[in-house]
């Protein structure tokens, strides 16, 4: 048992493991034109940038890598981070070959914003637009592929702590519903008042044990239940930020 708890001390300290695999910030910008004509967006050539003041003095742009990006087509563009900054800048390049840039803006801490990007001759106008996701909304797209990818590792990780503590394998279906239950409960309902990472893994490590427990009380005690779920998620969330990194 403490190999294994070595070996998911050493994920924590090189990996920081609920960086991809947990929800993140994610900005939609709906495009407006305000002019006569309505050129194409260049999604190669424009970028957002990342600013810590409200004057822009150190401009850095979104860099890609990971889950971390700008994508822009159809008149639309969405940006997922790891951490955006307090002020953010967009530099939209159009088919014509025009830029236009907008003054900066601020970027509420919330798990989903939704701007309106108004298009004017030489410059861009950014508003925020107030609205409420319904349930059904709240589910995001990137949230099947984290939960897919985090299932089968959690139950990898899962199938082999219980060979390690010869445990019998009916666990495992305790292990499926708990991940299930967590990741739709942190996607859909948690976001909208907890925005720290770290708490929304915490939450699915100790909600996890808990269940996991609850339900196999004649086999695993709840220091045991707390072990596997430590290991699970650990794993998991370490390798599914591995593989988003791969294939993102």
């Amino acid at each position: 048992m403490k190999k294994l708890f070595l070996l998911t001390f050493f994920f924590t300290l090189f990996t920081p493991v609920w960086a991809d695999m947990m929800p993140l910030p994610k900005a939609e910008f709906i495009l407006i034109y305000n002019t006569e004509k309505k050129p194409l967006l260049d999604p190669l050539h424009s970028e957002q940038i990342q600013c810590e003041d409200g004057l822009c003095l150190e401009q850095k742009p979104l860099v890609p890598y990971g889950s971390q990006k700008l994508v822009c087509g159809g008149g639309t563009c969405s940006a997922t981070a790891y951490r955006f900054a307090p002020y953010q800048k967009l530099v939209l390049t159009f088919t014509d070959g025009s830029v236009r840039e907008s003054a900066p803006f601020a970027m509420p801490n919330n798990f989903d914003t939704r701007f309106t990007v108004y298009v004017e001759n030489n410059r861009l106008t950014v508003e925020q637009t107030d609205y409420t996701k319904g349930f059904f909304e709240a589910i995001r797209c990137d949230m099947w592929g984290a939960l897919i990818i985090t299932l089968l590792l959690e139950l990898l990780a899962a199938f082999a702590y219980l060979i390690y503590t010869q445990k019998s394998f009916v666990i495992l279906y305790s292990v499926a519903v708990a991940n299930l239950v967590t990741s739709l409960i942190m996607w859909t309902v948690l976001t909208r008042f907890i925005t720290g990472l770290f708490l929304l893994w915490a939450f699915c490590f100790l909600v996890e044990a808990l269940c996991i427990w609850a339900m196999n009380r004649k086999q695993l005690s709840l220091k045991q239940a707390l072990q596997l779920s430590c290991v699970m998620n650990v794993t998991g969330y370490s390798l599914g930020m591995i593989f988003s990194f791969v294939f993102a």
